[in-house]
């Protein structure tokens, strides 16, 4: 069996053994940066997060980023102590210290901060949020496609915990993701409440059939930026795309799949439940939104 892989799979950096990461208004090596065993994210998964990646200078899409990172702190009444171009500013400071200029992955992190005691209600949370932001030099190191195994685990209902939230509250994913590997998998495929396909542990999903692209009506995933991005690039260029309800009968069935994300941008899937999906590689129109996506990031990273 081919060795296990997982989506956010990296060419290893020695670099990122000296890195320098930003924690609460200083940038400190990474052996000091430490985070107290009191604060609300370690103790209880509250707080929220986003991932940015960097391309010739630039983060890409970072007002998109940021515009779900803030909405997400007031879903969860978390007042994250900055405005937009603080935490922006925090970003470049954070990517100069490193002295990275591209193939870079960074990682926001805001907790509701220090409890006073180690207990639930936030009110115990007294002392302002904690924010990290982690940085590593990140190069995709993928050498075949994904393979995919069907999960137990859903992405439920916005009155549980709704999977919009880029929340730090990651265990169902987590779950997902053992079992997918417990399966002989990379990655698990995870179905919503009412049993359609809705996305991976990871990862937003795609197929495509007879050269038309589906994806999940967005209703139980997170709404990835780069999901949203392939979605827009389909439409402007006259590939046809459908955010629809769609079972694993049509996924099996499918000519190419692949999964979206900031990490990976358009990753192919090969397997799926041990069925192989068209020809096992990356398809055409799969092999067409990548290029897209390169032009696209080529403009907005100029």
């Amino acid at each position: 069996m081919t060795e296990k892989m997982s989506t956010h799979q990296a060419q290893e950096d020695q670099r990122n053994e000296e890195i320098l990461i930003y924690l609460n208004g200083e940038i400190v090596p990474k052996a000091e940066a430490k985070v107290s065993v009191y604060d609300s994210g370690f103790m209880l998964g509250d707080g929220v997060w986003e991932g940015l990646r960097l391309y010739n200078g630039t983060w890409a899409f970072i007002d998109e980023h940021l515009d779900r990172l803030f909405g997400a702190a007031k879903t969860i009444d978390l007042d994250i102590g900055m405005d937009r171009n603080q935490v922006k500013q925090a970003v470049l400071d954070t990517q100069n210290a490193n002295d990275m200029t591209s193939d870079a992955h960074a990682r926001l992190m805001v907790t509701r901060g220090v409890k006073s005691r180690p207990f639930q209600h936030p009110a115990l949370s007294q002392q302002g949020p904690t924010f990290t932001i982690i940085m590593e030099h990140s190069r995709p190191n993928l050498p075949r496609p994904i393979r995919l195994a069907t999960v137990p685990h859903l992405r439920g209902l916005p009155m549980t915990q709704d999977p919009k939230l880029n929340s730090h509250s990651k265990l169902n994913c987590i779950l997902a993701c053992i079992a997918a590997e417990k399966a002989g998998a990379d990655e698990g495929l995870m179905l919503d409440v009412n049993g359609f396909v809705n996305t991976t542990n990871a990862c937003n999903f795609f197929i495509v059939r007879k050269g038309a692209v589906w994806t999940s009506t967005g209703d139980y995933c997170m709404n990835g930026i780069t999901r949203q991005k392939v979605i827009d690039l389909c439409r402007a260029n006259d590939i046809p795309v459908f955010e629809r309800n769609y079972s694993l009968v049509d996924t099996y069935g499918a000519d190419e799949a692949f999964l979206t994300g900031t990490f990976g941008a358009q990753t192919p899937v090969g397997d799926i439940d041990g069925r192989q999906i068209g020809d096992g590689e990356m398809g055409p129109v799969t092999k067409r939104l990548r290029a897209l996506y390169k032009d696209l990031i080529a403009q907005e990273c100029a």
